[in-house]
């Protein structure tokens, strides 16, 4: 869990993600296409820490389904529904911004 929080602490933007996961390329694609350049974190390519950090992560999301992740200022947003809830709410670039990871 400590390695969580310091990596969500690196950038305004983080995204825990596994490769080859249809998701979490939707979410690095929505926030490319605002102007975001998120730290991606690829879990499955550090297979020491792979299965620690899913099981840190499911505790922080509360279910199994775990990436991706996303971090935005440091404080958890969620999965893919939150992210894209804030997104069709218009309050996705405000928090962003807010950040310091956009600037439309």
């Amino acid at each position: 869990m400590d390695r969580i929080v310091t990596l969500s602490s690196q950038r305004a933007v983080v995204v825990f993600s596994i490769s080859s996961c249809c998701m979490c390329h939707v979410i690095k694609t929505l926030l490319s296409d605002l102007g975001c350049s998120p730290l991606v974190y690829e879990i499955d390519e550090e297979p020491a820490v792979c299965r620690e950090m899913k099981k840190a992560l499911a505790k922080l999301v509360g279910r199994k389904t775990l990436v991706p992740v996303v971090f935005i200022g440091g404080r958890l947003v969620g999965s893919t529904e939150q992210v894209m809830s804030l997104h069709l709410g218009g309050n996705l670039v405000p928090l962003l911004r807010q950040a310091g990871a956009v600037w439309l």
